[in-house]
């Protein structure tokens, strides 16, 4: 028991010995993380004032460097304000210094001035004084005049006018002699320019061709007969003949188109004879055309002769007969062909006579000049070069190809009777109603007329009449003078003849009235 009690006691006492000893190394390692934390409190603190100093001496530096900029800023301005301060500094004192010298110089402008009036003051006083001395003398010496020449000066005044006028008379008429003498001169060789002028000016180009003809019938029931079952007679027609037959809803009437006048009248013959027999079947049909053909080439030869005898030509080749009547059945311009070259071969012929050359010759080239109008295929040779190969090829003499060949200044004239040629083709197809014009352009030629008449000042009204060969202008009195008439009526002339193109010529009048109304009541 002792024992136990014994051990219970060292028990306690080894306890409270451990719990002592633990109680002083808690204090102690207490104390030692106060000191620590001190420690760590200071080199933080330390640290944070470090830090501040640092960051006050920045903003220190920086508002320092602010500052400066700041500065210079300010001198900047104010070194630009005073810069500026003194060139406006400058540009006064030069104002003012210009103003100073313009100041100067008008005071010595001005004294100059004065001076300059002065004296103009003295000279007019000194020429009042002189042209009072002038009249005197002037007067001494006409009454001087008038006692030695026994005239008063009104009337000497009246001798030497008179005097002036005899003078001019005189050399007036001279003159007017001297121009007539130079006109009759030139008269020959000014009528020769304006001939030929005419004669270029008179030939004109139109584009219109026959191409179709009309066949009447008496009932539209004939139309089926030719056009047959299922259109086998019409094939055969066109077949044969070369001609499209156009069978329309016209009345009484059945159209044939081709450029081939020729074989327009071959099918318009042969279908009047297929007509009237009442036979229409393709065998019938191409007996009829064929049948037809060869009377039209009989009658084309026939149609040749006869009009070579007509004109007194001879010795033409079969060929250019053959061409010759082929012309009966083409028309130019709405012209029928053969009748215009036997037309310009009897004006050759005149005009030949006249002028001493060879009538036959210019008779055979007028009357073959168009043949190149003829031909039997399509050709974009011009008409001229084609009549001049042809006249070539069938042993025409060169003259005469020349002519056909330069009628259309397609190349250059080498004989006399080439120009005769032109004229004459000129003067057939120009004369009145020889040949249809487009109603449209006809129209138009009317309308540009009196518009070019509008364009002049002081015309009221304008009217192009004779078929457009001559213009009437009224004009306004009151604008227009009889001296700006007549120079109205020359201005509108050239107007035309630079700016339109027409045949023959336009006569110009202008018509001016002057009316007097009062009404009596």
């Amino acid at each position: 028991m002792t024992i136990i009690l014994t051990l219970v006691g060292g028990c306690i006492l080894g306890a409270a010995v451990t719990f002592g000893v633990l109680k002083f190394l808690e204090k102690k390692a207490v104390s030692k993380k106060m000191k620590d934390a001190h420690i760590a409190a200071k080199k933080i603190i330390n640290r944070a004032k470090k830090e501040a100093d640092d960051i006050k001496k920045d903003k220190i530096f920086q508002a320092k460097e602010k500052f400066f900029e700041l500065k210079n800023k300010h001198k900047e301005e104010v070194s630009q304000r005073e810069s500026k301060i003194a060139d406006i500094e400058n540009r006064i004192r030069q104002k003012e210094s210009q103003t100073s010298t313009e100041l100067s110089k008008n005071k010595k402008l001005n004294q100059s001035l004065e001076s300059k009036i002065n004296r103009n003051k003295q000279l007019e006083t000194k020429l009042v004084a002189q042209e009072k001395e002038l009249e005197q003398l002037t007067e001494k010496k006409v009454k001087e005049l008038e006692i030695i020449s026994n005239l008063s000066a009104e009337e000497a005044k009246q001798q030497l006018v008179q005097t002036l006028k005899d003078q001019a008379k005189s050399d007036a008429l001279s003159y007017v002699q001297q121009t007539l003498e130079e006109a009759k001169l030139t008269a020959k060789q000014e009528a020769k320019k304006v001939v030929i002028n005419a004669i270029q000016r008179v030939g004109t180009e139109e584009a219109i061709e026959n191409c179709v003809s009309v066949f009447n019938i008496e009932n539209d029931d004939v139309k089926g007969r030719i056009i047959g079952r299922e259109g086998r007679n019409i094939r055969a027609i066109e077949a044969a003949t070369g001609v499209e037959v156009i069978v329309d809803d016209t009345p009484e009437a059945i159209i044939l188109s081709c450029f081939d006048a020729v074989r327009r009248e071959i099918a318009r013959l042969s279908i009047h004879r297929l007509v009237t027999d009442g036979r229409i079947h393709p065998a019938r049909i191409e007996e009829v055309v064929r049948k037809t053909k060869k009377q039209i080439e009989d009658e084309i030869i026939d149609i040749g002769k006869r009009t070579v005898i007509d004109l007194g030509i001879h010795g033409l080749h079969p060929e250019l007969l053959k061409i010759v009547g082929r012309m009966r059945y083409r028309s130019s311009y709405g012209q029928n062909l053969l009748k215009h070259s036997r037309e310009v071969a009897k004006l050759c012929g005149i005009m030949a006579a006249e002028l001493g050359l060879n009538v036959k010759l210019a008779k055979r080239a007028g009357l073959l000049h168009d043949i190149g109008k003829v031909p039997d295929t399509e050709t974009d040779v011009p008409h001229a070069i084609l009549g001049m190969q042809w006249a070539e090829k069938y042993g025409e003499k060169p003259e005469v190809c020349n002519a056909i060949g330069a009628h259309h200044d397609e190349i250059e004239m080498t004989s006399m009777i080439s120009p005769i040629i032109q004229v004459c083709d000129a003067i057939s197809g120009a004369r009145p109603g020889a040949r249809r014009q487009v109603l449209d352009s006809y129209i138009q030629r009317l309308k540009d007329l009196e518009s070019i008449a509008f364009g002049f000042n002081g015309v009221r009204k304008a009217y192009a009449i004779q078929a457009g060969r001559e213009l009437r202008v009224i004009v306004e009195s009151e604008k227009v003078s009889d001296e700006k008439a007549a120079t109205l009526s020359f201005e509108i002339s050239q107007k035309i003849q630079t700016d339109m193109t027409y045949p023959g010529q336009v006569k110009v009048t202008v018509i001016r009235e002057t009316r007097a109304v009062n009404i009596a009541k």
